[in-house]
C-alpha cells in the first residue's frame, strides 16, 4: 500500500467571485480583470505523519473528555473513573482510537469481569493482539466498543480476556446513543436503574 500524504487544508478558502443577476462573469459584464484574485491556486503545505498524528490525537482527546462527561452526567450513582488516553495507527495517523474508562461489572449474573470502553474514528472488526483492528472501514464515522480485559501474566499489562464471549467483545456499535446505554447498563447496580436505562 502506498504511503499516505497529508496536506494542511485549514487555510482560508477563497471567496467565490460575485455573480451577477444574468450569470455573467465580471469580465464579460465590465471588460475588466480583477487583479486582486490570484490566478494560480495556493501551494499545498504537506504535513508529516507526526503532525497528522498530533492533530488526530487532540481531536480524540477532546472527544474522549466529552464522552466521559456525558456518561458521568447521567446519574449520580453511575460514575466511572476518568482514564482517557488515545493512540493513532502507525501507517494511517488520521485514524485512531481513544480509551475512555474501565470498570468492573457482572455479565448475565456470572462472575465479575473488568471491562474497558473505547471509541475509534473508523469502523472495523476486532482481531488478535498482533492486528487488533482488522478490515478497517473509513466510510463509517465512528465505532464505540467495550472489551473484557484482564492483567497479562507476563508483564502485568492489560490484555483482552478472550474467555468472555469467545473474543472478549462486550458490545460494538456505530450509534453513540446505543453505546451510552450499554455503558450505563454495565455501570448500573440495581434493577430499577437498569429499567430506566432500557426505556431510553
Amino acid at each position: 500500500m502506498a504511503k499516505l500524504r497529508y496536506y494542511d487544508a485549514s487555510g482560508k478558502a477563497q471567496a467565490p467571485a460575485p455573480k451577477t443577476a444574468g450569470g455573467h462573469t465580471e469580465f464579460l459584464r465590465t471588460g475588466r480583470i480583477d487583479r486582486r484574485r490570484p490566478w494560480l491556486p495556493e501551494k499545498r503545505r504537506y504535513m508529516t505523519h507526526e503532525e497528522v498524528a498530533e492533530r488526530t490525537g487532540r481531536r480524540l482527546q477532546a472527544a474522549g473528555e466529552t464522552t466521559h462527561k456525558r456518561i458521568n452526567g447521567f446519574h449520580a450513582s453511575i460514575q466511572f473513573p476518568r482514564m482517557i488516553f488515545h493512540r493513532t495507527l502507525a501507517d494511517s495517523p488520521h485514524l485512531g482510537y481513544c480509551h475512555v474508562t474501565a470498570a468492573k461489572a457482572k455479565l448475565n449474573q456470572s462472575r465479575e469481569i473488568t471491562w474497558a470502553f473505547y471509541f475509534a474514528n473508523f469502523f472495523s472488526d476486532l482481531g488478535d493482539e498482533t492486528h487488533f483492528f482488522e478490515r478497517i472501514q473509513t466510510s463509517y464515522s465512528r465505532m464505540y466498543f467495550a472489551v473484557a480485559i484482564e492483567p497479562d501474566s507476563e508483564d502485568g499489562q492489560m490484555a483482552i480476556n478472550r474467555n468472555v464471549r469467545g473474543n472478549g467483545l462486550i458490545f460494538r456499535t456505530q450509534d453513540p446513543t446505543v453505546a451510552l446505554k450499554n455503558v450505563l447498563m454495565l455501570g448500573a447496580r440495581d434493577e430499577a436503574l437498569r429499567r430506566i436505562i432500557r426505556s431510553l
